[in-house]
């Protein structure tokens, strides 16, 4: 039986956790599931930032979850681009929960490089501070901390998917 993992998504100023998302949707409000038609990104902005975590949440018949990584499929066009701290290299850590801010934190939170647009050849999310970290009972990843941000001729109507994928190990 494998594992049970989720991805959920923290917001709020006390870190409002909601597990199990079905969408994650960017857009000018800090909120969980958000239709982005309602709450658009304005051109020259940012969106919030979204922080989220891979939560295994029942082990299954294995004994350890690894080698995290996420992805992006779809273009947002030249006049935007989907920051993170996710990465193979240079790998900064476990990041502190903060409040999902529209500003530009990616100096402050390690997300100053662009979405792979492409599935990683190894982790590039970490657990417990490391890409080869592992979860070997109920638990968190690190954060995900991710942002679109804009120009001002961005222009409306582009869409992402967002993958995410793990290794277990029975």
């Amino acid at each position: 039986m494998p594992a049970t993992v989720t991805i959920d998504e923290s917001n709020g100023v006390g870190e409002d956790q909601s597990a199990d998302i079905a969408n994650l949707n960017f857009g000018s409000v800090d909120s969980t599931e958000l239709v982005a038609a309602t709450y658009p990104i304005t051109a020259g902005e940012n969106s919030f930032e979204k922080w989220v975590r891979f939560h295994v949440t029942a082990m299954g018949g294995v004994t350890k979850v690894l080698n995290l990584r996420v992805w992006r499929t779809g273009a947002l066009g030249a006049e935007a681009t989907l920051k993170t701290n996710a990465r193979e290299a240079g790998y900064e850590g476990a990041q502190t929960y903060a409040q999902p801010s529209a500003t530009d934190r990616s100096e402050t939170y390690d997300y100053d490089q662009d979405m792979p647009s492409s599935e990683p050849s190894g982790a590039n999310l970490g657990i417990g501070g490391a890409l080869d970290g592992e979860i070997t009972e109920a638990g968190y990843s690190d954060y995900l901390v991710s942002q679109i941000q804009t120009t001002g001729s961005a222009t409306a109507g582009a869409s992402i998917t967002l993958s995410f994928e793990w290794d277990e190990v029975a």
